[in-house]
């Protein structure tokens, strides 16, 4: 049971990793954030700075892993729409 715990663990790591990603490398690509609301890139950090939080709370590496990222993504996409937006 260990075993499928963390499998789902680790693929809901990748999923959610990956969820701002196309709206990151569309940015990147063309420069523009000023359809990207600064309110749900602020909520995304929050979000993602809490879930992290809680990770390491209850010791879970699959939510902590998954967060870190997102939020480093987040903080570029922040980044990307003070300088593009």
């Amino acid at each position: 049971m260990i075993l499928f715990t963390n499998i789902v663990g680790f693929t809901a790591t990748v999923v959610g990793t990956c969820l701002m990603m196309p709206q990151l490398m569309k940015a990147i690509r063309t420069k523009k954030m000023h359809d990207v609301s600064g309110g749900m890139i602020a909520a995304y950090i929050a979000n993602c700075f809490l879930w992290d939080l809680y990770g390491i709370l209850i010791g879970s590496i699959p939510l902590m892993l998954c967060n870190s990222i997102a939020l480093c993504i987040a903080v570029i996409q922040a980044f990307l729409k003070r300088k593009y937006g």
